[in-house]
């Protein structure tokens, strides 16, 4: 059995591209100084003195300026390339971190993380732009979960050295290391990570005729991909709870330290370091990505119930973790792929991932929001209760969800000229 466990753990990891490994690395070293995100509502509301619609809006701000850092790094993706974008974001995010530990005025605050989070989010649809780049077709899921897997190692490490330090030294120092591991991230990627020259699409002259330019489709237009994409909204929503409302609970209701809180997360990331790449490899052989995503989807919804079901005592929050790791491990790494699955024309894939991100973003915007004002309305119990339900309705829409058999229509609509003569062709080549 243990030799069979084995077996599987290390086949799950065979096939990958040194690339994709160095570019886990880069995760891991940025990720490792996730501190400032997952204590910010409990800076916010406890340290600051916020309300809890304050707390909101400043949130909410984070997740405006994600969608619009989304959005033009999957323009600047596109035109210069996802490694130009990726090194930019690393470098200026770094320094935002940094300068935002002084902002003391809410209204700077608020500025100060619309520009943080802009800069931030630029890298994340380059980032998924350099795994298609980086991976083969058949193992891109598997690539996706060794990137998740650098995250979440780093995020095991972060969030529980910055628990440590926000409840010793001060949440200063948080916005400190938060902007020095970006910043060593970018300088270990110059270093070690080759740019991968990606064939650019051009006008193909094959057997006396001439194939013009695939034309590009809008992910805006493409119907299929944006009910996907409202699916990863709603899914979105309920997940995000987790970096907004869920930390605020435990401080608040179950009377947990910022160090308590933080071993949690830590738990979060090392349990998918550990487990998530052999699960997926196991899953993937015998579900489709419809129905891996709903089950996880409904599970995150149930780590949210467990607070109504048992009430709030601290071996809930336990509870909860798991249920909100095994969760994400299941949904996140599939979404992604079939993300990536929709963007098979690499000159718009940076657009395609800009939505997709984008979408992540919005959640980052209506999330928080939405969760503050719900619990300060109605309470927390309410809360969980809706957050449940949109778990259900995206799992719903995940399962019944149907792929395309097809490439998708920009990759499709090879148009071929009828055949010309010899000197017609020399004509038009200009030779």
């Amino acid at each position: 059995m243990l030799q069979r466990s084995f077996h599987i753990y290390k086949e799950s990891f065979r096939g990958l591209s040194r690339d994709i490994w160095l570019l886990s690395l880069v995760m891991l070293i940025n990720r490792s100084g996730t501190m400032v995100l997952p204590f910010l509502t409990v800076f916010l509301s406890q340290v600051k003195g916020y309300s809890f619609s304050q707390v909101g809006w400043v949130m909410s701000c984070f997740g405006a300026g994600s969608v619009l850092g989304a959005f033009l790094g999957g323009k600047l993706t596109d035109r210069l390339g996802y490694y130009k974008v990726q090194v930019f974001s690393l470098l200026t995010s770094g320094v935002g971190f940094i300068v935002l530990g002084y902002m003391e005025d809410i209204v700077a605050f608020c500025i100060a993380i619309f520009l943080v989070s802009m800069l931030a989010d630029m890298f994340r649809p380059a980032n998924f732009a350099a795994v298609a780049a980086y991976s083969k077709p058949e193992n891109r899921t598997r690539a996706l979960t060794l990137i998740r897997l650098a995250v979440n190692l780093g995020f095991a490490v972060g969030p529980a050295v910055g628990g440590l330090i926000a409840a010793s030294a001060g949440y200063d120092w948080l916005f400190w290391l938060d902007g020095l591991t970006c910043i060593s991230a970018a300088g270990f990627m110059v270093l070690s990570l080759p740019e991968k020259q990606l064939p650019v699409a051009t006008t193909v002259v094959q057997k006396g005729a001439i194939l013009a330019d695939i034309p590009l489709i809008s992910p805006y237009r493409d119907r299929h991909y944006l009910l996907f994409i409202l699916l990863v909204l709603i899914n979105g929503i309920a997940f995000m709870q987790l970096f907004s409302t869920w930390p605020v609970y435990l401080k608040q209701e179950l009377l947990l330290d910022e160090s308590h809180i933080g071993r949690l997360m830590a738990l979060n990331g090392l349990l998918i370091a550990l487990f998530e790449m052999p699960l997926i490899y196991m899953v993937e052989k015998k579900l489709t990505k419809q129905q891996v995503i709903g089950a996880g989807t409904v599970l995150i919804g149930i780590a949210y119930l467990t607070f109504n079901l048992f009430g709030p005592f601290a071996a809930v929050a336990l509870l909860s973790t798991l249920f909100i790791t095994i969760g994400e491990m299941l949904s996140l790494p599939f979404i992604a792929a079939m993300a990536i699955d929709f963007s098979q024309d690499e000159r718009s894939r940076g657009e395609y991932m800009a939505v997709f991100t984008m979408t992540y973003s919005v959640s980052h915007i209506i999330a928080p929001n939405l969760g503050m004002q719900l619990a300060g309305w109605a309470g927390f119990e309410a809360l969980w209760y809706v957050m449940l339900a949109f778990a259900l309705i995206a799992s719903a829409g995940f399962i019944s969800f149907k792929l395309k058999a097809a490439l998708p229509k920009a990759a499709s609509h090879d148009k071929t000229i009828p055949e010309v003569s010899e000197e017609e062709l020399e004509e038009v080549l200009g030779i």
